[in-house]
């Protein structure tokens, strides 16, 4: 329970205005917000106003106590000496990082003035830029898409992460459903492709752990020996964005030596006479030479995998990895068949598990208020990770009305963004009003109109759906904003307020709008209730413990769709496939004679996105920007570790310090990510020579579809 104030006591030893209690400690029920499978349940302790201590809450299912390195130290990220903690406005150039202190109401004044002129051209003018700064159902969309519906602006399409594998998976099985992480511990065999849970989902691999100890075999797909393939049994080290044909290789083997499970196939899947054809195609030898493995590694994984649902519980916890290709979405829509042939769905701690989010009925309608749109409006739609192209194009057909005012909240797309040159390029416009909601001088915030504070999670009143597991959480906050800071959700209501829109639902609490984010009329949810939930701090969906052990998928057939009539419908393969990467030696050869090393940059284990990347103690263990490269490779261009180099395409250039290993294949380059770009020696990041061209389907990224060559380079940088 919160406590409420007596007070404001003096300044403290971390120079911030603190709210005075009449207890002396007290602990509260929160929720960690990063866009992380985990979700974590957070213990907040509260000492005369100031929080010292977050820990993970040991009564929470699956958080257990644990928390990652990074939000263990969430308190350094609150009371950091750079905190935003005022607004202010620019008086420098656009990229320069110069502002001075304004009022709330100078900058609420500053910013409608602009926004009027806007609409009143084109609503379609203005664009919200935004991801998973905060994963909460109030401070991430409620108020600021209302507000964005009301203006009627042109609206974002939010795919920079997992919108191709999940349009894949939802081809084949529906929704993003899948086995429930408390059953993890029971598998017998686990496959973990294209992910690295150690540093993006601890939970998980703590359950992984647990089953290995119990005698499970684990085996890592990936590229690159990350942190996790080092501690499985087996790691194949596949060529990036040949997850597909592997896939397909899979289904050959397990097709053609009949381990696969006939009796689920009958009742439960549509299409496998077809499914069959196609993955004939698909031999090991074939299979073995795209993905640049060998044919045993192709033919023993079949039958670990084949061999292994019939002896028990086999999972595959497939991720982002496999998805941020060219052909992302349908690598995970041919894994996601893979559970349905062998029947792994049968068992509780069997099939697959990418994301759960699907499980969770959120009330957008409550939330979002499309209603708040003019009658017949259609705002056009923005692709978040086409947004360096759209920002530098005039009013044309393929993006329509030029962009000339900007929203930016929980996001940094000059640094998350692909192809940031061109991303910084259309930031740096001058005609271009920009507005950024943030916790501190990001890489996006130094171009800047308004800078605003915003509030962290240890400020703000929330509630959460997950997609790592089936809870619905709440968070409660446990201290007085800093400074002059403000939850997204009271600077839209005031921008709204200052735009002169009067509607009720600008009017709403957050608390009042965290009791509709959930529908109860569905029977997932049908128990939901705030208070409850704000008091325990948790509420499990209701859910089958084997969501498709008797079919009941959630696809147009109900069955498992190894053929998709909804896929040909939209101009994709209604079978399983394999499309090549747009930039590899196999599949563009003109463009690797230039640049012959495949890169991709996975997220570095004390970074999440661009987040914490400025909490020092993190960025120190990080150390400095760093390229894994295989000694093959180094050799060739004598290079070994310790030479700073430069990594460069036709796209953009970065330079990082190697390390020559063997963890990185050969042929491959290996850039943990992501850096800040202003806290980089250079002054760049991996997004310098990524793409903004789209996966297959679902408008995905295709961030790990990238060339490059490397070079020693004779730049000294700066520290």
């Amino acid at each position: 329970m919160l406590i409420s104030a007596a007070g404001w006591c003096a300044e403290n030893k971390y120079n911030f205005p603190l709210l005075k209690t009449n207890m002396t400690s007290f602990q509260v029920k929160a929720v960690c917000p990063h866009d992380c499978p985990d979700t974590c349940a957070l213990l907040v302790t509260v000492n005369d106003g100031i929080a010292t201590e977050v820990k993970g809450n040991p009564d929470h299912p699956t958080t257990g106590g644990v928390l990652c390195t990074k939000v263990a130290r969430y308190t350094e990220r609150t009371y950091h000496p750079d905190r935003l903690l005022y607004p202010q406005k620019r008086i420098g150039k656009k990229g320069e990082g110069r502002f001075e202190r304004i009022s709330w109401d100078e900058a609420i004044a500053a910013i409608t003035a602009k926004l009027k002129n806007i609409v009143a051209v084109n609503p379609e003018g203005l664009l919200p830029y935004s991801y998973a700064g905060t994963m909460g159902l109030v401070q991430g969309e409620s108020v600021a898409q209302r507000f964005f519906n009301k203006v009627g602006a042109s609206l974002l399409d939010r795919t920079i992460c997992a919108s191709a594998g999940a349009a894949g998976y939802k081809y084949t099985v529906g929704a993003s459903i899948g086995t429930d992480l408390e059953q993890v511990q029971h598998a017998r065999l686990i496959i973990i492709w294209g992910s690295n849970p150690i540093a993006s989902s601890v939970h998980f691999w703590m359950r992984a752990q647990e089953a290995k100890r119990s005698g499970a075999r684990l085996i890592a797909i990936d590229p690159y020996r990350s942190l996790t393939a080092e501690k499985c049994h087996q790691h194949i080290a596949l060529l990036p964005g040949t997850d597909a044909a592997l896939a397909l290789g899979l289904m050959h083997v397990l097709i053609k030596e009949e381990l696969i499970d006939r009796d689920y196939i009958g009742q439960y899947t549509l299409g496998f006479e077809q499914l069959a054809e196609r993955a004939a195609e698909w031999t090991p030898e074939r299979v073995a030479e795209v993905c640049g493995i060998t044919v045993d590694e192709v033919v023993q994984l079949a039958r670990d995998y084949g061999n292994g649902c019939r002896e028990g519980a086999t999972l595959i916890r497939l991720n982002y990895g496999v998805q941020r290709v060219r052909g992302g979405g349908m690598a995970v829509r041919n894994i996601a068949c893979l559970p349905a042939l062998t029947g792994a769905w049968r068992n509780p701690a069997g099939g697959a598990l990418l994301s759960l989010s699907g499980a969770f009925p959120k009330n957008n309608a409550a939330l979002h208020r499309p209603d708040l749109l003019a009658p017949g409006m259609a705002p056009r739609t923005i692709n978040m990770n086409e947004i360096g192209d759209a920002l530098l194009q005039p009013a044309s057909t393929e993006f329509g009305p030029e962009i000339t005012g900007l929203i930016v909240y929980n996001s940094n797309p000059v640094a998350v963004a692909p192809d940031s040159g061109k991303v910084a390029q259309g930031f740096a416009r001058e005609d271009l009003f920009t507005v950024v909601l943030e916790h501190f001088q990001t890489d996006t915030a130094d171009y800047a109109d308004i800078l605003l504070p915003a509030t962290t999670q240890l400020e703000h009143t929330d509630v959460h759906s997950t997609y790592g597991h089936y809870y619905m959480m709440a968070n409660n906050a446990a201290i007085q904003p800093l400074g002059e800071a403000k939850p997204n959700s009271e600077i839209f209501r005031l921008i709204a307020k200052g735009m002169g829109f009067d509607d009720a639902c600008f009017s709403e609490t957050d608390d009042q709008i965290a009791a509709t984010a959930f529908r109860t009329d569905t029977v997932n949810a049908v128990h939901f209730d705030w208070e409850f939930l704000k008091k325990n701090g948790w509420q499990k969906l209701i859910m089958p413990d084997a969501p498709f052990a008797h079919g009941n998928f959630l696809t147009p057939s109900g069955k498992c769709e190894f053929y998709s009539e909804s896929m040909l419908q939209h101009g994709l393969d209604p079978l399983p496939c394999f499309i090549p990467p747009y930039e590899s030696v196999a599949s563009n050869a003109v463009l690797a004679q230039q640049f012959p090393l495949a890169m991709i940059s996975p997220p570095a284990r004390n970074f999440m996105n661009s987040t914490f990347v400025n909490v020092k103690s993190l960025r120190d263990t990080e150390g400095e920007p760093h390229l894994d490269m295989h000694p093959e490779d180094a050799a060739a261009r004598v290079i070994v570790t310790g030479d700073m180099v430069r990594i460069f395409n036709q796209r953009g250039s970065m330079q990082a310090r190697v390390r020559v290993t063997d963890k990185a294949r050969k042929g491959l380059v290996v850039g943990l990510s992501i850096w800040w770009k202003k806290l980089a020696g250079d002054g760049q990041n991996a997004n310098a020579v990524t793409s903004q061209k789209l996966a297959d389907m679902g408008g995905g990224a295709t961030f790990y579809d990238v060339l490059v060559e490397v070079e020693k380079s004779t730049v000294v940088l700066s520290a």
